[in-house]
């Protein structure tokens, strides 16, 4: 009963927190950034990703196998590997657009988690005989470590790709502006003269920063998703491992395993189009933003199924 209510307290006061740091989030999207209300947010990760360790911890101790055998703790790791995420690039004091992903992502997997479609897993159960070995924690930890880089990757890719659609049709209006200008008459291009020089070097500034902001968004785009790859490849090898035992076979062709085949090739074919500088930004974005689909299927939809060696009952693994 301790256990169950420290549980209850822990998951409440983390999702909590995060709610108050993505409303700071929203706050600096209307004000201007101070460094009162960034140290806020950074500082309520902080505490979210203790608060959702304590609640792992806890559960670990009171069920006695590793927290990652249903849906409700394999988003709550989720959740609490967003949380990492976004403070791994704090350590070295690197500028990077995470916050804005992991914080909206984090609240999103609790907010799911702790919602009235998991009550009955809130609980925990006594893992079945397949899921009762050493490799679940390799094997599950990875997967899903992979599925939270691989997703805040995917949705830089996705804003890379926002901004870079905004910044051509801005490009295209203005274009269309100085062709229809060049119809004008001669006087009235001479008076409007100062106007279009000042119009055309707020333009090219804020075209500047523009670009600045995309290479950022393809920078830390393509170290998390390279990261989340080591991941979710060491998590297929150590699943095939476990397989083997379980099963006797490394692969079965089983709807889980082939969708986690299909994630890993979508993002290899990410990292291929990274070697090629025609193919970088917005192309390898595309095929990125593809990923995104293909990880929650691979995460959440195959599930829904119920069927297959992965299918250990209802939102279960």
């Amino acid at each position: 009963m301790i256990f169950l209510t420290l549980e209850h307290i822990l998951t409440h006061i983390s999702f909590s927190i995060v709610s108050i740091v993505i409303t700071i989030h929203l706050m600096t999207l209307l004000i201007d950034e101070t460094v009162g209300l960034y140290d806020s947010s950074e500082k309520g990760m902080i505490a979210t990703f203790f608060c959702i360790t304590g609640f792992l911890v806890t559960r670990w101790i009171h069920s006695g196998h590793f927290p990652l055998s249903d849906l409700y703790e394999s988003l709550m790791f989720l959740s609490w590997s967003f949380s990492i995420i976004h403070m791994v690039p704090k350590i070295g004091n690197h500028k990077n657009h995470l916050s804005e992903i992991t914080t909206p992502s984090a609240i999103f997997t609790q907010g799911f988690a702790t919602s009235g479609l998991l009550t009955d897993m809130h609980q925990s159960a006594i893992l079945v005989p397949a899921l009762q070995s050493q490799w679940l924690m390799m094997h599950v930890s990875m997967m899903v470590l992979s599925y939270a880089a691989l997703l805040c990757g995917s949705l830089l890719s996705i804003a890379l790709l926002v901004i870079t659609f905004r910044k051509n049709i801005e490009n295209f209006s203005k274009s269309n502006h100085l062709l229809i200008g060049s119809f004008y008459f001669c006087e009235i291009q001479y008076v409007n003269k100062k106007s279009n020089v000042l119009r055309n070097t707020s333009f090219t500034f804020r075209n500047y920063h523009r670009h600045q902001l995309i290479q950022q968004l393809d920078h830390w785009s393509y170290r998390v998703i390279s990261l989340g790859f080591i991941f979710l490849t060491i998590g297929i090898l150590s699943g095939a491992v476990w397989a083997n035992e379980a099963w006797g076979s490394y692969w079965n062709w089983d709807p889980k395993e082939t969708w986690a085949f299909i994630t890993w090739t979508i993002f290899a074919i990410y990292l291929h189009t990274r070697t090629n500088t025609k193919w970088q930004g917005a192309n390898s974005a595309i095929v990125a933003s593809m990923g995104f689909l293909i990880i929650w299927i691979c995460y959440f939809g195959v599930n829904l199924l119920g069927i297959g060696l992965h299918s250990y009952g209802s939102f279960t693994f």
